[in-house]
């Protein structure tokens, strides 16, 4: 007798095998929402970064490739940069911004964080009228009281330093009391109040309670100020153009390009060095400025 191998089969059951889920188009659909509702911003930012990557390429260039069109530097001239640092004294002009910048923030916020927070959390008769003040004061022209605001100065025998561009801040700035003020109005006065039953007078309010709470506004007055005194032209022109010892670097590039107005490359590269400590500082405080502008005004 043979015997046959013993064969076991599965048993089919005939079901097909399970189809794959179409892919979802969310998320095509989702760049595309993306795009739309991007576009102008990024439209915006491209014409804004249009001057900026201009004037960094041109910086890379030589002189028979500045103003002839070209786009791209071929090759790259990073020796424009060298040559800026050897032809101006530009550790010094970013020194004296430096200084002219920091000292003062460092007095605006001394004078304005106290005088904000009077004009916004402490009640006095004539409060309205102070207020209505700093916005006329905000308003006014500087060039305005020009003449004898620098008769002054030149009566002290300060003229060709710092002093007339710093001392000023230690007396307010319109436009970061302002800003401090709309800030300090969005703090519950709660928070005042349980400070107070806690036995702070006015100076432990303010420096215990409104201070840590208004960080992002004070961080945003703070940049605005730094900015506008590192772009300062008109008062460095005013007050040191007759020593060159205090000159910023706002007033240097102006005449390092009267100086060097052919090479325009090394030009470029000094510009872009005045503009990147800037933008360091943008970068890196941007969140903190960001939602200082946004907390401001929120009650007024």
């Amino acid at each position: 007798m043979t015997t046959q191998p013993l064969t076991t089969t599965r048993p089919t059951t005939g079901a097909p095998a399970p189809a794959r889920p179409p892919a979802r188009p969310g998320g095509t659909k989702r760049a595309l929402g993306w795009i739309a509702e991007h576009a102008l911003l990024v439209a915006l930012a491209a014409v804004f970064l249009v001057p900026v990557v201009f004037v960094v390429l041109t910086s890379c260039m030589g002189g028979h490739q500045t103003l002839t069109g070209a786009l791209w530097p071929h090759p790259f001239q990073w020796s424009n940069y060298l040559t800026a640092f050897r032809t101006a004294p530009l550790g010094r002009w970013f020194a004296n911004s430096l200084l002219y910048a920091g000292v003062s923030t460092i007095l605006m916020l001394v004078s304005s964080v106290p005088m904000a927070y009077v004009l916004a959390k402490v009640r006095f008769k004539g409060a309205s009228i102070l207020f209505f003040a700093v916005i006329i004061a905000m308003l006014l022209p500087p060039q305005v009281t020009q003449v004898p605001v620098y008769v002054m100065w030149a009566q002290l025998r300060v003229v060709g330093t710092f002093w007339p561009l710093i001392l000023p801040h230690l007396f307010g700035n319109a436009f970061s009391i302002f800003l401090l003020r709309q800030f300090f109005l969005s703090i519950p006065n709660e928070y005042l109040d349980a400070a107070r039953m806690d036995g702070n007078g006015e100076w432990g309010v303010l420096t215990r309670v409104m201070v840590p709470m208004a960080k992002p506004g004070i961080a945003a007055a703070s940049i605005f100020m730094f900015f506008q005194c590192w772009n300062d032209y008109y008062g460095p022109l005013l007050y040191t153009s007759e020593n060159p010892d205090h000159w910023t670097i706002a007033y240097g590039l102006a005449s390092f390009h009267g100086a060097h107005s052919t090479d325009w490359g090394v030009i470029m590269a000094v510009t872009t060095l005045a503009t990147l400590p800037v933008v360091l500082v943008f970068f890196f405080a941007q969140r903190t400025f960001v939602e200082g502008i946004t907390l401001t005004g929120v009650k007024g």
